[in-house]
């Protein structure tokens, strides 16, 4: 299965939890593209820094352009004005931390990984 890992920056006025920022994202996939669009993003979150307010996504690669445009289009997370922003996209998640700045494995390197 080839996947595909999204690098995004959440922008608020107030603290975005984990959850809350999956459920924006899947919410916004449902809403643009339905159940079948849903269940093909095969979606996953895989890390999230509160501190950072950055967050990776996986999903399907046939999903990308799909997933991208449900990103973008949040345009609040639990009843609070907030915005989504693509920084990265990558085929492997090593690559994707790799390019991140200011990702807290990023300085460590490839050995950390």
């Amino acid at each position: 299965m080839r996947r595909r890992y999204i690098a995004v920056k959440i922008e608020s006025n107030h603290p975005v939890e984990e959850r809350d920022f999956y459920e924006a994202v899947w919410t916004s996939i449902l809403k643009l593209f339905g159940e079948y669009g849903a269940s093909q993003a095969e979606l996953a979150l895989v890390d999230y820094d509160l501190e950072a307010n950055q967050a990776i996504l996986r999903c399907s690669h046939k999903a990308l352009d799909l997933v991208r445009a449900s990103i973008v289009a949040v345009t609040g997370i639990r009843n609070e004005k907030a915005a989504a922003h693509i920084l990265l996209v990558s085929g492997t998640l090593k690559s994707l931390r790799r390019k991140l700045p200011g990702h807290k494995t990023a300085d460590r390197g490839a050995s950390a990984l």
